[in-house]
């Protein structure tokens, strides 16, 4: 029996029953047999919207791996060089890749006129933290250093990522800012997965029947760093102080157990004098973004598309 809220929008409501019924409880099973789960319900690779050119690169990755790189030209860049963005996919740090946010990555590229580079990072549990934000933090440079030959403005440069992604964009403005990177021009964090706190109202109120679940959330956390977790670039929360960063968008979504977390970032990013545009997506759950043919999902994408303008001018 559903123990979600009566009050959900219907289309809501059946998409939730829907995940719930068909998405595999990742805490039942090894890593890489959920990954193969994961991978065998993705629909084939599709080419819309259309790129004026979608080109896939590997440079050299830190630890010596080579670092799959995908790069999104869209046709708005036939006349001038447009922002470009880093994006870093969600899955729990576990899933998903490239691939997977094939269709995100494209609109992304398309609706904010920005050459996108999608970064394959080496995962969990094979990879434990910070391989992935390492992997982040090579494509940043790289991407700094080249991207003027696929029609971006290095001068322009902002990470994103959604869920894991998030985390992993959040991090990656920190070591940047502590190492001296490239400069960032913003931060992207789409209901980021920013902390392992569960005491949260968010994780009481939608841990259970809102398709991301308390329990899968920290068996992700196991995944990714099942060791110590008080280094910033594993947890960006853990961070003394989080001035100097770029500016922010974060995007929570209500039925998400760390939306607080989310919220709770931004912040501490306001507090440390940081320029944050927020927004809730009300009524929402975790991954809507990516749910491409969902109802509710462009109206959700016109508001992100518009925030990210903000940011990117």
């Amino acid at each position: 029996m559903s123990t979600r809220r009566p009050d959900l929008h219907p289309e809501v409501e059946a998409m939730l029953a829907t995940l719930e019924a068909g998405f595999p409880d990742v805490t039942a099973f090894p890593a890489a047999e959920v990954r193969g789960m994961i991978d065998a319900r993705r629909a084939p690779l599709g080419d819309e919207p259309a790129m004026r050119a979608v080109v896939d690169v590997t440079i050299d990755g830190p630890d010596g791996n080579a670092l799959p790189l995908r790069i999104y030209t869209p046709h708005a860049a036939a006349d001038r060089a447009l922002p470009t963005i880093v994006f870093a996919h969600g899955g729990g740090f576990v899933f998903c890749g490239i691939d997977s946010h094939d269709e995100f990555a494209r609109s992304l590229a398309e609706n904010t006129a920005s050459v996108v580079v999608s970064v394959e990072y080496r995962l969990a549990p094979e990879h434990p933290a910070p391989a992935a934000l390492e992997d982040m933090y090579a494509a940043v440079g790289w991407t700094a250093q080249h991207i003027g030959g696929y029609g971006g403005d290095p001068t322009r440069l902002a990470v994103a990522g959604d869920s894991a992604g998030g985390l992993l964009s959040a991090a990656v403005c920190l070591a940047v800012r502590d190492r001296g990177g490239p400069e960032i021009a913003a931060q992207i964090l789409l209901y980021p997965m920013i902390d392992d706190d569960v005491d949260t109202e968010s994780y009481r109120r939608y841990g259970e029947g809102y398709y991301n679940s308390a329990a899968a959330m920290a068996w992700y956390w196991d995944q990714y760093a099942p060791g110590e977790r008080d280094d910033p670039l594993v947890m960006p929360s853990k961070a003394a102080s989080l001035a100097g960063l770029p500016p922010a968008v974060v995007v929570s979504a209500e039925l998400d157990p760390p939306c607080d977390s989310a919220e709770r970032y931004a912040d501490r990013l306001r507090a440390d004098g940081v320029e944050v545009h927020g927004h809730r997506l009300d009524g929402l759950f975790h991954g809507v973004l990516t749910f491409a043919k969902f109802p509710l999902t462009p109206s959700a994408r016109a508001t992100v598309w518009e925030l990210i303008g903000r940011v990117l001018g």
